[in-house]
């Protein structure tokens, strides 16, 4: 336990003097803003129709301005938009070693491998909840800012359960995407793979068999597909269960079983 305190403690020190979580955090705070903008825009028709996106985006949000068509769309945020940050957060947070030439320093610690690819996984998952965050309480602010009518605590405590759900079961399936990055030795594999992942997602949710892609699932949960897809199946839970287990297990056998000789 304590190698493992320590080792977290190191992860968190390299991610605080880095400025790369400022990035994502500006790169998620993009999701309120946008939904903020698209919730103005349909609380003004004549607007709308002016900028051309009535026929659009009010298709999207079902036509209405309200707090649970936000929440909708920032719980579909933290499923799309948080498969790419949370991978490339992990990307980050595994491939460094490789492009800063520290891998072979690390590996020569007499601090157990396991230890190390836990307090790693340890970081995402706090990133992760950091980003999840800035998105619920930016995206309450921007609400009441816009003032978006059908607030309730049943409707806040849903959404904000909803969105939180969305970026949970996104951040489990990040898992194999760190084993590519100790696979790919870098950050080119684990982006890559992402991205193919993400692609895969789209399609197999298009054929309607989204919930049995693990990728796919927490989309589907945050009512991309619409209200009714919003529900999460015991079979589509295990899948990713099973999914971040496996990716994490094949990251520790391979930091475990790694030799490094440059």
């Amino acid at each position: 336990m304590n190698n493992l305190l320590h080792a977290c403690g190191v992860e968190l020190l390299k991610a605080r003097r880095s400025k790369v979580p400022l990035f994502t955090a500006l790169g998620f705070s993009l999701a309120p803003l946008a939904g903020g903008f698209f919730m103005i825009v349909l609380k003004d028709p004549v607007m709308a129709r002016d900028m051309g996106l009535i026929s659009t985006k009010a298709q999207i949000f079902g036509g209405t301005a309200d707090w649970p068509a936000y929440f909708g769309m920032l719980a579909q945020a933290a499923a799309v938009g948080g498969m790419v940050l949370f991978s490339f957060v992990a990307s980050w947070v595994f491939g460094r070693e490789f492009s800063d030439r520290t891998i072979k320093d690390l590996l020569a610690l007499p601090t157990p491998r396991r230890s190390i690819v836990l307090a790693k996984f340890v970081v995402v998952a706090l990133w992760a909840l950091f980003l999840t965050l800035i998105v619920i309480i930016l995206g309450l602010g921007i609400g009441a800012l816009v003032g978006l009518p059908g607030a309730g605590s049943g409707v806040f405590l849903q959404g904000i359960l909803r969105i939180t759900a969305c970026a949970g079961l996104t951040l489990i399936t990040v898992t194999p995407v760190a084993f590519f990055a100790g696979v790919g030795r870098g950050y080119l594999a684990p982006t890559g793979m992402a991205i193919l992942l993400l692609v895969c997602a789209q399609l197999v949710g298009a054929t309607g068999w989204g919930e049995y892609f693990p990728w796919s699932i927490a989309a589907l949960y945050s009512g991309a597909a619409g209200p009714a897809s919003a529900q999460l199946s015991l079979v589509s839970l295990a899948i990713v269960l099973i999914t971040g287990i496996l990716g994490l297990v094949a990251t520790i056998r391979w930091w475990e079983r790694a030799d490094q000789t440059r």
